[in-house]
């Protein structure tokens, strides 16, 4: 209005806050509507009702007949139409790819990050850690006689303790610091990545976490049976010459807690 020198026409104005008003309604269908099957109902009749005022202005301020008004309202619709399924297209594609990129770094039992996210995650602290000195610790854990489990009372009960471990474990994350991740890198083993911490600092939340597992009891045929957890923790050092040496010392202390009588924490 200002660049056409239009400030002083009412038409201008009362197309202008029309479309101040079409922008405003849009907002809140896609607020409050979206994901709904009728939102393209509500989206075209908000388009139809408001096109037809902004051409309604437009024939006011320059005077040209009422066919003409009606024929480019009908252009609008039809190119409102095509827009709208264009950008649904989009939309969808968009959600398809976000949904594989987080089938592939996700558990689909368990819904917490994989072995795939755990490789790229841990390459990255990994390099941050040797290049600037920032402390990183790794807890690694497997559920205690899991195949038992499995061969006993079915896989049913089986994905019904993982899950149950891994809802435990992201509660305590979550209490603690969201930058400390959960990963299910085996069928039953499970690393957790402590950034800026060391094996001191870590104590309490490994406790923690180790505490809560094993109070938890499951539901079987035979009643209700009790879980337990073996543990390893460690910290990164400066003979890691790459993520595997890290990896693998977790990795003993691990096993150093199961061949010693499980449900135990080795650090080292």
């Amino acid at each position: 209005m200002v660049f056409n020198g239009s400030l002083g026409s009412w038409q201008s104005w009362g197309h202008s806050l029309t479309l101040m008003g079409f922008f405003i309604v849009l907002n809140i269908i896609h607020m409050k509507l979206q994901g709904r099957r009728c939102l393209m109902v509500y989206y075209l009749a908000t388009v139809m009702s408001f096109g037809a005022l902004l051409w309604f202005w437009m024939k006011l301020k320059f005077d040209f007949s009422w066919l003409t008004m009606w024929q480019e309202w009908v252009y609008l619709i039809i190119f409102e139409i095509l827009l709208y399924i264009y950008v649904s297209m989009l939309s969808h594609d968009s959600e398809i790819k976000l949904q594989l990129a987080k089938y592939a770094t996700h558990d689909a039992l368990t819904k917490t990050n994989n072995f795939a996210a755990y490789t790229e995650d841990m390459e990255d602290l990994f390099n941050q850690s040797t290049q600037n000195g920032q402390p990183l610790s790794m807890m690694m854990f497997d559920i205690d006689h899991f195949k038992h489990f499995n061969d006993t009372y079915g896989h049913s009960v089986g994905d019904l303790v993982l899950r149950r471990v891994t809802d435990t474990v992201q509660t305590v994350l979550a209490a603690n610091d969201a930058n400390i991740k959960l990963y299910r890198t085996g069928g039953e083993e499970f690393n957790i990545l402590f950034p800026n911490y060391d094996v001191a600092t870590t104590k309490v939340i490994v406790d923690e976490i180790f505490a809560a597992i094993n109070h938890l009891e499951i539901p079987t045929k035979d009643g209700m049976v009790a879980l337990s957890i073996s543990v390893g923790v460690s910290a990164i050092t400066t003979d890691d010459k790459a993520p595997m040496d890290f990896y693998n010392r977790v990795d003993r202390n691990l096993y150093h807690s199961k061949r010693h009588g499980r449900m135990q924490i080795t650090v080292g």
